[in-house]
């Protein structure tokens, strides 16, 4: 019992100083254009936005697509027809400076310092592949991540995503608002999970099937979510997607020992690759 209540006091001061910082940073922001205001606002809003790589207009861009379909096509064939749960393919690509100047770009750390209210720090980024399931097991299960208070993850889609392919699919943040009967009942759900996820069954007993949110795209498509917040997950699909997952927190985060899988040997690491008359550097 004095261990829980020592637990429960420790959490509240994080808490308030946490909110604290959050008042202090506040003047530090960075100004915005209007047109990225909007992310902002639709991510606390709904915790989600889906935009397009063009519409972002990052200079760093084309370099990117090059570098992630170079290394697609150097990830290791994978012989997964017999099996019942497929596995996605995981390439972490953090130290290829393709990715990281482009997870750097000042628009994108503006916009997310502006959502996340704090100092930020980019993470890392995944190259994924997801394969065909027909049961829902690990991301294909709704969920939250646990990573910080307020995070952001954006997801490139690098081919075309329709349904078959499984897009990414959200519930809204009005429909699970900390004030309705919505919010315990999933957070219940979650919690007999073990924080593990939900299926679509359960969900249905709480949330209609039809106020659930696909985002399916053409390749390029741009989705910023709060992973945190939003439930979440990938739909069960029967052919092959593939996508890039950029991740920023605050600086530092509330649990770091979570943020090591972007950049750490948790998922295999493709060599860096050298383009004629090119040269490679590494951060």
């Amino acid at each position: 019992m004095l261990n829980t209540i020592i637990n429960k006091v420790s959490e509240l001061k994080a808490e308030l100083g946490y909110r604290a910082t959050l008042l202090n940073h506040a003047k530090n922001l960075p100004a915005l254009e209007q047109r990225d205001r909007v992310i902002v606002d639709a991510l606390k809003r709904d915790g989600v936005y889906v935009t397009t790589l063009e519409e972002l207009g990052l200079s760093s861009t084309a370099c990117l697509l090059q570098a992630a379909h170079t290394q697609l096509s150097r990830m290791a064939a994978v012989e997964n027809s017999n099996l019942t749960q497929r596995l996605p393919q995981i390439y972490t690509v953090t130290d290829l400076p393709e990715f990281s100047h482009w997870g750097r770009e000042p628009k994108l750390l503006n916009i997310i310092e502006n959502y996340i209210g704090l100092p930020t720090a980019f993470q890392g980024v995944h190259l994924r592949k997801d394969f065909p399931n027909e049961n829902q097991f690990g991301t294909l299960l709704w969920h939250k991540d646990s990573e910080d208070r307020r995070m952001v993850k954006m997801i490139i889609y690098l081919t075309d995503v329709e349904e078959k392919h499984g897009p990414f699919e959200y519930v809204p943040l009005s429909l699970t608002s900390k004030f309705s009967l919505n919010y315990y009942r999933i957070y219940y759900k979650l919690w007999q999970s073990g924080y593990i996820g939900i299926t679509d069954e359960q969900l249905k007993e709480v949330i209609p099937e039809h106020k659930w949110k696909s985002c399916p795209g053409p390749a390029g498509t741009v989705i910023f979510t709060d992973p945190k917040t939003a439930l979440h997950h990938g739909t069960l699909r029967t052919e092959e997607r593939s996508a890039l997952f950029f991740v920023y927190t605050a600086n530092p985060p509330k649990r770091p020992e979570l943020c090591t899988q972007y950049w750490d040997d948790t998922f295999a690491k493709p060599e860096p690759y050298q383009e004629p008359n090119s040269v490679t550097v590494l951060r």
